[in-house]
């Protein structure tokens, strides 16, 4: 033993003394640690998120989206849009998202070897919240449930027309349009009122109405009378949003339209006939009106006939449109009005078309019958037209026409 140690001393350190670490660097390790337990809690939480929408994915790729159902015929109604090409499971999705089913899967079990489902087709039904998927299956299947279908016949004007005598009336576009936008709200129907319809046509600028190029000039020259928009809107069967605003159910009917006439070859006729797409659509609405299918074509002929010499064309029918009424002969008071649409009045067309014309009147508006013919007048109830360029043989097919009792006054 050394006569050196000491009994109460430690253990002796051997190699270079330990080095206290700064203050900066107890800083740094601070911080080091803290990052790796933010990086570890955030990779924890993105797991959860995975896992989490993984699950739901999931559920909706096979038609999950919850597994319990509504009960009952549901509570709040409702309008749902069906495009075309929609499958049953982007139906249900629709369904689900607007509350009225509460998952897929139910809709589409409830669904299955349905044939009007199957056959379903684009536009816009009105259904409930919170129904069962057997009672949403049921109120799409069935026919009275689809709202804003329009279904427009051809030589339809915008306003009602009243027949003389019966007192019968005719739905008109507008009219037509406030039926299709009806949807139950409780126990009543809303519907966009033919009023509101009308004031948009007369008041809204022509481009937010989706007014085409070609018609731009004419519909801007009546300024604000909702006849400018006579004929933009096609003859045909049309989807609008009973939910839009009138303004946007205008728009989209006369932008739709626009498309429909150019898709058919309008501008191409019109440039080759050397005339604005506009006069050749007012043209087909007066052959649209003042003949049957059979003589379409001649009374085109005879139209072209008249503005070539020049003459009136002095037809009833452009009478009749401003008056809103449907009569043969009109009276020598009615035929005196001086407007933009009596051809007994004012030379060449009128102002607008009269009606919306449909395919057969525009395509004897593109092609009209070769003849020399400047008259024309029916003579029976039958619908038999005669037709001549003698004036004195258009005299006596009068004569011949009032005897049958079809006219009571000349044209």
């Amino acid at each position: 033993m050394s006569e050196d140690y000491d009994e109460r001393s430690g253990p002796v350190v051997v190699g270079p003394p330990r080095r206290r670490m700064s203050r900066l660097d107890r800083v740094r390790a601070r911080r080091n640690r803290n990052r790796r337990r933010l990086i570890g809690a955030a990779a924890a939480a993105l797991l959860v998120v995975v896992v989490v929408a993984a699950v739901y994915l999931g559920g909706e790729v096979f038609g999950g989206g919850g597994s319990g159902d509504f009960a009952g015929d549901g509570k709040d109604d409702v309008v749902v849009q069906v495009h075309d090409g929609d499958s049953t499971t982007q139906i249900a999705q629709i369904l689900r998202d607007k509350g009225v089913i509460s998952n897929v899967k139910g809709f589409v079990d409830a669904a299955k070897d349905n044939a009007a489902i199957a056959a379903i087709q684009p536009g816009f039904y009105a259904v409930r919240t919170e129904m069962s998927a057997s009672a949403a299956v049921q109120h799409l299947a069935d026919p009275h449930n689809r709202v804003g279908k329009i279904v427009i016949p051809e030589g339809r004007q915008l306003d009602d027309i009243a027949e003389v005598g019966s007192g019968k009336v005719t739905d008109g576009i507008f009219t037509l349009i406030s039926k299709a936008t009806c949807v139950p709200r409780g126990d009543e129907q809303k519907c966009v009122p033919a009023e509101d319809l009308r004031k948009v046509a007369e008041q809204a600028p022509p481009e937010q109405l989706n007014v085409p190029e070609w018609a731009a000039q004419p519909v801007a020259g009546l300024g604000k009378n909702h006849r400018r928009l006579e004929g933009l809107i096609a003859p045909g069967t049309w989807n609008v949003d009973p939910s839009a605003s009138p303004r946007d159910i205008i728009a989209k009917l006369v932008g739709q339209s626009a498309d429909h006439y150019v898709g058919g070859g309008l501008l191409d006729t019109a440039k080759a006939m050397n005339m604005s797409p506009y006069q050749i659509l007012v043209v087909g609405s007066l052959v649209q009106r003042e003949a049957k299918p059979h003589d379409f074509a001649k009374v085109a002929r005879v139209i072209y006939n008249r503005l070539a010499v020049p003459q009136k064309l002095e037809f009833d029918s452009t009478v009749n449109y401003l008056l809103d009424r449907q009569e043969i002969a009109t009276t020598d008071a009615d035929r005196a009005q001086l407007t933009p649409w009596n051809t007994y009045a004012v030379q060449g067309l009128p102002a607008t078309p009269i009606c919306s014309p449909g395919e057969e009147a525009l395509t004897a508006a593109e092609r009209p019958e070769p003849g020399d013919w400047l008259y024309f007048v029916t003579v029976d109830t039958e619908g038999t037209t005669l037709f001549t360029r003698d004036y004195q043989q258009h005299l006596a097919n009068i004569e011949l026409a009032k005897r049958n009792g079809v006219l009571d006054s000349a044209r």
